[in-house]
């Protein structure tokens, strides 16, 4: 059976990421790197689709967990009628060769232990073939090898590899998983204590750069390492997700593979990486947008993969059950082809974001927003998906439009850009900055609604509307941003927190989209209403799991997090709106 998305912590080595769950099984892991094969992918079906467990035999009294200090070290202490043992799990921050350790340790008592061992590489659908050694085994298919070392003794057959074992009080046995090409040679068994050491080091100096505000210090430290976690060390680039196919609705069919960098987060991440003091992070990631969106702006794509790639083919994995029966379980993205205007308007803003930081512009930002504001001119009223990736019909969409003001606005009042640029261009770009704020207000806005809407000429509200005087848009104090303030308050509101869109009221809906209701604390702060703000941000917080991680979603009918977790969209959202309500920051939008 399925763990709950909220049962599943997170470990992680700055190149790819294991979802661990409480009872002690690790269900989700992609080797080498975030966007690779599954060799275990439990989280999307069953036990049958690959998974790691190392848990009692006996019944289990009680589970605690946390992650050590400041770290993405894992301990999970199992309680029995025997005694009490500790697992604890990390992925080590090290050169090598992607890796997970499990030390398992006697609290009190005796415990006796199981360790399954069930790789299935391809989403589950392919086992290995496995070949015992002394001290361990190594299990390889096609062009993937794990070696397992361990401490006991292993019974190996039909693709899995078995131990029992018993742990008393003092004693600690650790396992080690480790990834290499088939072709290589075997990985070593390597020290685990040294490992750990080094990780539990690492993770500790990188949190201790950040200077915490009072309020909010935990949760923000949390949502931080979990950025950390998922931005590639290597290439700089931020995965949206560390999961793919989790269900944005119970059962229902939207179920996204997540596993990829959206170039629409440019300027979310840029913003709480520079507020929060990590500079070189968000100018490694101003870079990996530069390499990536390389060409020409009109063959530009919303997303890509974490090494830059663009070839992100949707297909469907039609032998796994999907998480809690949904399906089906996608692989790939096809939203990758769509036209999404808002992306460009992004990027510039996220440019200007960082120069404003003190990120110095280099001339290939410089000549990348030159032809992204000439693209515009031409582009800037043609119709395109909206924010949220939806298949039907392009539209041309309020915010799409306005965030296309934001980059043509960005490029007039800068210094910088006026003298690269010439004074063609700018006399030019002046003359459009006006038609589009101006079209943005006579056709995004509904006079007989009262707020703004979705899309041009329409009736429909939608959330990321609050975005528009966080974008500087329009001040918060406009009627017009007022109206649609409280028009989102009364329409999309459940359970206290924001929906996307008004619900279907047929039962099968999504959940509250959790980065909308931090938007929406943004929006009450600017308005003055601070302490309103502060308990929305706390709401949104409150929802973490155990350990501190946020889904996507979080669906109040039935009181679950729903949507693929650790999702990075809404911890940037707890990040800046926390440092928003603490203290000065950068700000997105004109200045």
């Amino acid at each position: 059976m399925t763990s709950p998305i909220a049962d599943y912590a997170l470990i992680g080595d700055g190149r790819t990421a294991a979802m661990v769950a409480r009872n002690g099984s690790i269900d989700f892991l992609c080797l080498p790197n975030f966007d690779s094969d599954a060799c275990f992918a439990a989280m999307l079906g069953d036990q049958g689709d690959g998974c790691w467990q190392i848990a009692p035999t006996g019944f289990v009294t009680a589970v605690e967990r946390r992650y050590r200090g400041d770290t993405l070290i894992l301990e999970t202490d199992h309680s029995t009628e025997s005694g009490v043992v500790r697992v604890t799990d990390f992925m080590p921050w090290h050169d090598g060769k992607p890796m997970v350790v499990r030390v398992v340790e006697g609290l009190s008592g005796e415990v006796e232990m199981a360790s399954l061992l069930r790789p299935r590489f391809d989403y589950g659908r392919v086992p290995p073939w496995m070949r015992p050694f002394d001290g361990g085994l190594c299990a390889d298919a096609g062009p993937h090898q794990l070696v397992l070392h361990a401490p006991c003794a292993l019974e190996v057959a039909d693709g899995d590899a078995r131990a029992t074992f018993r742990v008393k009080k003092g004693e600690r046995l650790a396992f080690s998983l480790s990834y290499a090409p088939s072709y290589a040679d075997l990985p070593k068994e390597p020290n685990a204590a040294r490992l750990l050491k080094q990780t539990d080091k690492a993770w500790h100096d990188w949190i201790g750069r950040f200077d915490a505000p009072e309020r909010w210090g935990v949760p923000l430290k949390r949502s931080l390492l979990t950025l950390k976690a998922l931005i590639d060390r290597r290439t700089g680039g931020l995965v949206a997700a560390a999961t793919m196919g989790l269900p944005e609705v119970p059962g229902g069919a939207m179920n996204w593979d997540y596993r990829y960098c959206w170039l629409r987060d440019a300027t979310f991440t840029l913003t709480a990486l520079l507020n929060a003091g990590f500079g070189a992070e968000a100018v490694r990631w101003r870079d990996w947008i530069l390499r990536a969106i390389a060409g020409d702006p009109k063959d530009m794509r919303i997303m890509y993969r974490i090494d830059g790639g663009r070839r992100l083919q949707e297909y469907e994995a039609t032998w796994l059950k999907g998480h809690g029966g949904a399906k089906p379980v996608l692989v790939g993205n096809a939203a990758s082809d769509q036209t999404q205007l808002d992306v460009y308007g992004e990027l510039i803003d996220s440019f200007h974001v960082g120069a404003r930081a003190g990120v110095e512009r280099t001339p290939r930002d410089i000549a990348v927003e030159i032809a992204l504001i000439e693209y515009l001119e031409g582009a800037w009223d043609k119709p395109g998906a909206d924010i949220w990736e939806s298949r039907g019909d392009p539209g041309c969409y309020t915010y799409s439009q306005a965030m296309a003001w934001v980059g043509v606005n960005h490029f007039v009042e800068s210094d910088v850009m006026r003298a690269a640029a010439g004074d063609e261009l700018v006399g030019r770009m002046r003359g459009l900055r006006a038609q589009i704020h101006q079209t943005v207000c006579e056709r995004g806005y509904s006079s007989s609604a009262g707020h703004f809407v979705q899309r041009y000429d329409g009736e429909a509200l939608d959330a990321s509307l609050l975005l528009l005087p966080l974008v500087k848009f329009l001040p918060a104090d406009d009627p017009r941003i007022a109206g649609t303030i409280a028009a989102v308050e009364r329409e999309l509101m459940e359970g206290g927190l924001v929906r996307r869109k008004a619900a279907k009221g047929d039962g099968h809906d999504e959940g509250a989209f959790l980065a909308c209701s931090c938007w929406l604390a943004d929006c009450m702060a600017m308005q003055g209403r601070r302490e309103e703000a502060a308990t929305m941000l706390d709401r949104v917080v409150g929802l973490s799991n155990d350990v501190g991680l946020l889904s996507e979603e979080f669906h109040v009918p039935t009181r679950q997090l729903i949507g693929n977790v650790p999702q990075a969209l809404t911890h940037l959202g707890v990040v800046n709106s926390a440092l928003f309500l603490s203290r000065p920051v950068v700000q997105r939008g004109a200045v």
